[in-house]
């Protein structure tokens, strides 16, 4: 703001200053009578030529002059002489005067010359108070003119007063283009949802049997599970006025500001009730308060309380329902989760198996996917999955079928796909023989443990080809619908982790096992740690001795206290040790009883440098019983 009045001043002082002197120049008559004179008299092109003061003193002693006219209070005059160089020819020829002195009136007079003395042209005297006043009415308006432009930009000086007002974005019949059919994969969250367009179109359906409207619906989730998409379907299905904005969006960093903003937005709810009010990401506002941070007069817990008090306060809100979504609801202050406020909240998950397959028919309906293209299996290889990263998965296979010049989608471009979000862009393949086969025994030790133990999950794909930090993986599709995980499930799990390390330890010794089993052993060490003490798994007993892994909230979990003495976390040690020396001993022996299905497993994999999960058990069959798993088959068509 500085640097533009810095400007607008450089622009205005010239313009101003040259106009200032210009008017002052004409109003005080400063012009010459020889510029500006009467034709009779003097016109300007009749002194052509010039002549000094002391040649013009000459001539007057030597009598050559016969006329002379004084302008400028005797600064200049034109004089007629016979100039003797021309046959004596009279010219008029004009002379710069050092002032009218008395010396040379008298001369005049003593030669008997005729002159004359012509005044100055005095001006009108409103044009010398219009001169005077140029330059403050120029700067006046300039300013008027500058405020009137800045009061439409953002943050100008004229939108001072603006800042007390919601920023929400209003439309009167929100035209989303979602609709609850759009929607796939929440099926217990759109069935509640659907129930607020209820409460919307037919309210005397609820009130004559004595039933209160619902004032808030809270959306809980990961991100990426639809709570958004949610909304914009409540709103593109009820028909009537819609605000929508973000949390962040009452918060500003002038002192009730933010306060003023939600009565803004009540107000102009009340006034277009029955409405709907969304609010993105609550938590942003709506933290718990007395966190320790900013004291009583902090901003974020002004904004909270004006809320609370509209939603249900000594006045009434009736017809306006607030829909507000976060990922964050253990972060919320309690008053504003209480009933009477949010009176439902509606958890949106991750989608399960049938909830995927619902949700790629979606976002499948404009793309076009080859005969081949299941579906059902591409749900199966996307547990953990969420609507965005469905969408996003098949948007990837798109383009993956757009650059490789195909009509149409097949399950190369989705496989390749899948593979890109979940381990990153596929890298150059491996040359080097010794670091190719280290890695391919790695792989294989993982998928073959996990092949041969029956609670683990079936095998996917083992590749080579590094992908992101990754230089082979092994994926693996799991088991769906397992809301449980059983003891033998959790050691299947650890032992298929130490696979890898176990395949180095068996083919190479334990003296070149390498730093490739890195990220293995850290998640061993997780799950082994939490059956000790999350699930009472150990000799420790069905004991729960460490809280959950949830982030620290400042001002209610900054000071922490150990849950257990250092007698209990010495023996979880013990715990943790064991089972994982079980779970690596068990493994090693696998892994022994099957080093040659390994070995030409290995020498297949190095020459092909991929291997899917139906090849790869094939392969195993020929040398070893493969275990039958176990595996939830789906109910398609259902919703």
């Amino acid at each position: 703001m500085n640097q533009r009045w810095r400007l607008i001043a450089l622009w205005l002082l010239p313009v101003g200053v040259a106009l200032f002197f210009g008017w002052q120049i004409l109003g005080n008559g400063g012009g010459s009578s020889l510029a500006q004179g009467s034709p009779t008299v003097a016109p300007r092109n009749a002194a052509v030529a010039r002549m000094t003061y002391g040649r013009f003193l000459d001539y007057v002693d030597a009598g050559r002059v016969t006329a002379v006219d004084i302008f400028d209070g005797g600064r200049t005059a034109v004089v007629e002489a016979s100039d003797p160089d021309l046959d004596n020819r009279v010219q008029r020829l004009r002379v710069d005067l050092p002032g009218l002195a008395p010396e040379l009136i008298n001369s005049l007079k003593d030669k008997g010359i005729s002159f004359d003395i012509h005044p100055a042209k005095a001006a009108p005297p409103l044009l010398g108070i219009l001169g005077n006043l140029a330059f403050p009415l120029l700067l006046i308006g300039s300013l008027i003119l500058l405020a009137r432009r800045s009061s439409n930009m953002p943050g100008g000086p004229g939108q001072a007063m603006q800042f007390g007002k919601t920023k929400a974005r209003f439309a009167m019949e929100a035209e989303t283009g979602v609709k609850f059919d759009d929607v796939a994969g929440v099926e217990e969250a759109k069935q509640d949802l659907q129930e607020v367009v209820t409460f919307l179109k037919t309210p005397e359906r609820f009130t004559s049997v004595g039933a209160k409207i619902p004032r808030g619906v809270l959306l809980v989730g990961p991100p990426g599970t639809g709570k958004t998409l949610l909304a914009k379907a409540i709103a593109g299905e009820a028909g009537v006025p819609f605000f929508s904005l973000s949390g962040s969006e009452f918060v500003e960093m002038f002192v009730g500001v933010g306060a003023s903003r939600v009565r803004d937005l009540f107000k102009r709810a009340k006034e277009n009730s029955p409405c709907l009010i969304f609010i993105d990401e609550i938590d942003a506002v709506g933290r718990q308060r007395g966190a320790g941070i900013g004291g009583g007069n902090d901003e974020r817990e002004q904004t909270l309380n004006q809320l609370l008090t509209e939603m249900d306060g000594f006045e009434g809100n009736s017809g306006i329902i607030i829909i507000a979504a976060t990922n964050r609801a253990d972060v919320l202050d309690s008053a504003l989760m209480r009933p009477g406020r949010f009176d439902r909240q509606v958890m949106v998950d991750a989608p399960d198996i049938k909830g995927r397959i619902s949700i790629l028919k979606v976002h499948s309906r404009n793309k076009k996917l080859g005969e081949d293209v299941s579906l059902e299996a591409v749900a199966r290889r996307t547990p953990g999955f969420t609507g965005a990263d469905l969408a996003n998965l098949l948007n990837e296979a798109a383009i993956l079928t757009a650059r490789r010049r195909k009509e149409a989608t097949g399950n190369a471009e989705i496989d390749d796909a899948v593979d890109r979000i979940i381990a990153g862009m596929e890298g150059k393949p491996l040359t080097d023989g010794r670091s190719k086969r280290l890695i391919a025994y790695h792989e294989v030790g993982h998928a073959l443990v996990g092949t041969l133990v029956k609670q683990h999950d079936p095998v996917q794909k083992v590749t080579l080809i590094p992908r992101g930090q990754a230089q082979g993986l092994t994926w693996f599709s799991p088991d769906e619908d397992q809301m449980l995980v059983s003891r033998s499930q959790l050691r299947a799990r650890i032992m298929g982790a130490l696979g890898g390390r176990a395949a180095e330890a068996v083919v190479f010794g334990h003296a070149e096992v390498t730093t490739g089993a890195g990220g293995d052993i850290q998640q061993v060490a997780s799950m082994a740690r939490q059956m000790v003490t999350r699930f009472g798994m150990s000799d420790l007993g069905p004991m729960s001795l460490e809280a959950g892994n949830q982030e620290v909230f400042l001002g209610r979990d900054l000071m922490t206290r150990s849950e257990m003495s250092d007698s209990i976390a010495s023996r979880i040690d013990d715990a943790v040790r064991k089972i994982v020396q079980s779970c690596y001993t068990d493994t090693l022996a696998l892994v022994n009883a099957n080093r040659d299905c390994m070995d030409r497993v290995v020498e297949l994999l190095i020459e092909k440098e991929s291997l899917d999960g139906e090849e790869f058990v094939a392969l195993v069959s020929e040398f070893t019983e493969v275990p039958i798993k176990e595996r939830f088959t789906p109910v398609l068509g259902a919703s």
